[in-house]
């Protein structure tokens, strides 16, 4: 696991943008997962900026809300329409985006797993980190073998969410999301984090123990993954000066 800490979010955000485009130049055909919330919005706002071409690219989300509709405002779908997929010249067959109104979950699961295998897998999956150290939709507690399943949010995610839906009433308790055995599959996960209120779970992912109490630490099992973070974010990591020696010092390959 690679940490990268830069003293801004604006900082870490570039850095992580142009590994990103690397990745779209040098293999036009990339196979993306993409996670939807307030992290990754300056990443799309510089990849969209960048002005790359994404028009072989496919992607996959990592998560949906069950029973919202894709035209739902506050649905990953609209999200990802808004924020990204209408500002770059993707192909619209190369998007997948788990349904929330499907009908049968289960069965719904089943094919976009093998949508993802059939694609060739995911080359970089785009990740994210809660508060309580939940990655996509995987809370704690979530299994560490876990694939895309329904999963029941808990009270302090659906408070989270609950500015989106008019309160805390209509915020959904349903999620349709990648597991974590899902995610690992991912030939590169590519974390970000910013903010104090993200240090707590990014020193137990980093450096604490492998937990289903804090899902995103089963990265450490991961052969390959970068963690971008800002000042805030790496407060409470313990082997800082270490990190930043290994990225400025870091030899050409």
């Amino acid at each position: 696991m690679e940490v990268i800490i830069q003293p801004t979010q604006e900082a870490a955000t570039a850095v992580a943008a142009q590994f990103v485009a690397q990745l779209l130049r040098e293999k036009p055909r990339a196979v993306l997962g993409l996670p939807t919330g307030n992290t990754p919005l300056p990443l799309y706002r510089e990849l969209v900026r960048m002005k790359l071409d994404w028009h072989r690219v496919t992607t996959f989300n990592l998560d949906e809300y069950v029973g919202l509709s894709p035209q739902h405002p506050a649905s990953y779908h609209s999200f990802m329409h808004e924020n990204l997929f209408r500002h770059i010249n993707i192909t619209r067959k190369n998007i997948h985006i788990p349904d929330g109104m499907t009908g049968n979950i289960p069965g719904f699961c089943e094919k976009y797993e093998q949508q993802i295998r059939d694609a060739g897998g995911i080359d970089l999956q785009l990740l994210g980190i809660g508060v309580d150290g939940h990655s996509g939709f995987n809370e704690p507690s979530s299994s560490l073998a876990s694939r895309m399943r329904m999963k029941t949010l808990t009270a302090r995610t659906r408070r989270d969410n609950a500015k989106g839906f008019g309160g805390m009433a209509q915020s959904p308790h349903h999620v349709i999301t990648m597991g974590i055995g899902t995610i690992m599959e991912a030939r590169h996960c590519l974390l970000l984090a910013f903010g104090r209120k993200k240090a707590k779970a990014i020193a137990g992912m980093v450096e604490g123990p492998v937990t289903a109490m804090n899902p995103a630490s089963a990265l450490q099992l991961h052969p390959k993954v970068t963690v971008y973070l800002d000042e805030p974010a790496a407060s409470r990591l313990k082997m800082k000066p270490y990190y930043r020696w290994i990225f400025e010092n870091k030899p050409s390959l």
